[in-house]
């Protein structure tokens, strides 16, 4: 019971997890306003408007300078964190996303027909039934890491430091 509380009185720890949080909601609220139907793997998974890895890594960078200061050193390793955190979800992670799509499209997309002119479907030319389809939704747009980053922010200015 102790280990709870101490975790539940951390402000960087408290934060980051509200960050991390109100993120995911948003953007289950979001895929739910432009698609008309609720995605609850949108609560957990990578990707979208906005960017809880930013929101997270951001709060925990401007909770870091208002707890110990923006000159001090635990500041300047935040953002640093931060930033590699950011520039991976635009880059690498956003790649890998586009590839899936990319993967996805030619594995299931197509018809696979048999070309030697026979009118039925070849059943070894079929994807296999068991294969599943990559995530698309991994990395992030430079705006969704922007939102991600104000939301936590914003956040991290709201939230009084104990």
């Amino acid at each position: 019971m102790e280990a709870i509380r101490m975790l539940t009185s951390n402000y960087l720890i408290n934060v980051g997890a509200l960050s991390w949080l109100i993120a995911q909601v948003l953007k289950t609220l979001l895929t739910y306003l432009t698609s008309g139907r609720w995605n609850f793997e949108r609560l957990f998974g990578a990707g979208g408007m906005p960017s809880s890895h930013s929101a997270l890594v951001c709060s925990l960078a401007i909770g870091m300078a208002r707890k110990v200061g923006f000159s001090s050193p635990e500041f300047a390793l935040s953002l640093a964190f931060a930033a590699v955190v950011m520039y991976d979800a635009m880059g690498v992670r956003r790649s890998a996303g586009e590839q899936a799509k990319v993967i996805n499209k030619l594995v299931f997309g197509f018809k696979f027909l048999d070309v030697s002119g026979a009118q039925e479907e070849d059943e070894t030319r079929l994807p296999n039934p068991d294969q599943k389809k990559l995530k698309e939704f991994l990395g992030h747009t430079p705006l969704e890491v922007l939102g991600g980053a104000l939301l936590g922010i914003l956040i991290a200015m709201i939230v009084p430091v104990n």
